[in-house]
């Protein structure tokens, strides 16, 4: 309505302008006084209407454009941007709660997953692990208290120690057990104990104290479960490793310890009752201790990766054991129970370590000097009619290296022997002798003899 009479007025003024110019141009004078009479009363109020137009039109755009979708629109997408701002964090935090959840609950199920499988595969395989005690003859004698004459003695086998073993095999009733030979060396007669508890007299098949491995045989009639070999090859350091055994004999039998490979394709210095050797190991931190040698080193899948055979125990040293690789104790395996024993070349002769020689008499006697000394084996015995004493070799001779590879120690010279050569063979055996340097070719005959 107010707008309608604005518009109104408007006209109305208009009009009255339009008039004034058509008056003036027909009555001048008159029409001086027509505006001079009108227009003073309209000029009172003629600034102030333009004004209070501006005023209403301008309070009325303002209350369309803040009371309508368009006065809303800064405001409103400002909400808006603030709303879907708030919206997608708040989405966003819950996907990733949700993330964060199902990654968890993964987690957990995945470790759960983990643990049921170790658990299922050590209840699978523990019955083909067996404790062994190695029982020797015994003879003591004994005098009567109080300074009696009479004496007395009697003799039996009686435990000398114990270790652990696996079933690798079963043939024709029988059951064969894979262990380490420090474990049977000696016995009179060796006693096995199943995992139910039942204990049998157990037969050495054949033992090799160079690769520490053995294998026994036993009847099968109370054989449930036999382990395979696994590819030792493929082991990674950080794997996953498990080892079963009676740690300090039967009261705990079967002890479980889990742990990493520390390190594969490690060597280390072995004494045996043939010489010291050294012997390709896995490293592991699983805890072996006595009674665990012998018993087998398993990965996750349940196979045997190693035999667990040895351990450095000293009060700085913690978590180092180790264990002969399955890809070196299979064949070793086979070929006992093929054969008894392992074949191995023979040259004989009786050999020190040079570097265990005084100085002295390495200068004096065996003309050494300078980068000569303390690297190779010293002859101390040729046997009569051996390889050796056939291709020329004397006693005091220095073998220094054997087919192209150097042989500062004993050790080596047999680990090249063992593993690079066959009965048959015809290697080069380099020696010094006074001092000068020589080649002799050794045509290699059957397994060593003990030698001192």
């Amino acid at each position: 309505m107010d707008n309608y009479r604005d518009e109104n007025k408007t006209e109305e003024k208009d009009h009255e302008v339009i008039l004034v110019k058509e008056n003036h141009q027909q009555e001048p004078h008159s029409a001086r006084h027509v505006m001079s009479d009108e227009t003073k009363k309209k000029r009172g109020l003629g600034w102030f209407r333009p004004l209070l137009g501006g005023v209403i039109g301008g309070s009325l755009a303002l209350g369309i454009y803040t009371f309508t979708p368009l006065g809303d629109h800064d405001a409103s997408d400002t909400t808006k941007q603030t709303a879907t701002q708030q919206q997608t964090e708040s989405l966003s935090a819950q996907n990733t709660a949700a993330k964060s959840s199902k990654s968890s609950n993964s987690s957990s199920a995945s470790t759960t997953a983990d643990s049921d499988k170790i658990s299922n595969m050590v209840e699978d395989i523990s019955p083909a692990i067996v404790g062994i005690t190695n029982l020797q003859a015994q003879s003591s004698s004994s005098n009567s208290f109080f300074g009696s004459d009479s004496s007395g003695s009697s003799s039996g086998d009686t435990e000398s120690g114990s270790g652990s073993g696996v079933i690798f095999k079963k043939d024709n009733g029988k059951a064969y057990i894979i262990t380490n030979n420090h474990v049977v060396e000696g016995a009179s007669s060796l006693k096995v104990s199943l995992y139910d508890g039942t204990e049998v007299t157990a037969k050495l098949v054949g033992s090799d104290s160079l690769t520490d491995l053995a294998v026994l045989e036993i009847s099968d009639k109370h054989v449930t479960k036999v382990a395979n070999f696994g590819d030792s090859s493929n082991l990674r350091t950080g794997e996953s490793v498990i080892a079963i055994g009676d740690p300090l004999g039967k009261d705990l039998s079967r002890t479980v310890t889990q742990g990493i490979v520390s390190g594969v394709d490690r060597t280390v210095s072995m004494s045996t009752s043939a010489g010291e050797t050294n012997i390709n190991v896995i490293q592991t931190d699983a805890a072996i201790n006595p009674g665990n040698s012998g018993g087998p080193l398993l990965n996750t899948d349940g196979k045997i990766v190693g035999i667990n055979s040895m351990k450095i125990s000293e009060d700085d040293v913690e978590g180092i054991g180790f264990a002969i690789p399955s890809n070196d104790v299979k064949p070793i395996a086979e070929e006992l129970l093929s054969k008894g024993e392992i074949e191995r070349p023979y040259i004989g002769v009786s050999m020190l370590d040079l570097a265990q020689v005084p100085q002295t008499y390495q200068e004096g006697t065996l003309g050494l000097f300078g980068k000569q000394l303390n690297k190779g084996v010293y002859i101390r015995e040729v046997a009569s009619g051996s390889p050796a004493a056939d291709a020329g070799l004397k006693a005091e001779d220095i073998i220094i290296s054997v087919k192209g590879k150097e042989t500062d120690t004993g050790s080596e010279l047999r680990n090249i022997l063992y593993k690079d050569a066959n009965v048959g063979d015809t290697v080069e055996v380099k020696i010094l002798r006074n001092g000068k340097e020589m080649t002799k070719k050794v045509k290699l005959d059957q397994k060593e003899e003990t030698t001192s």
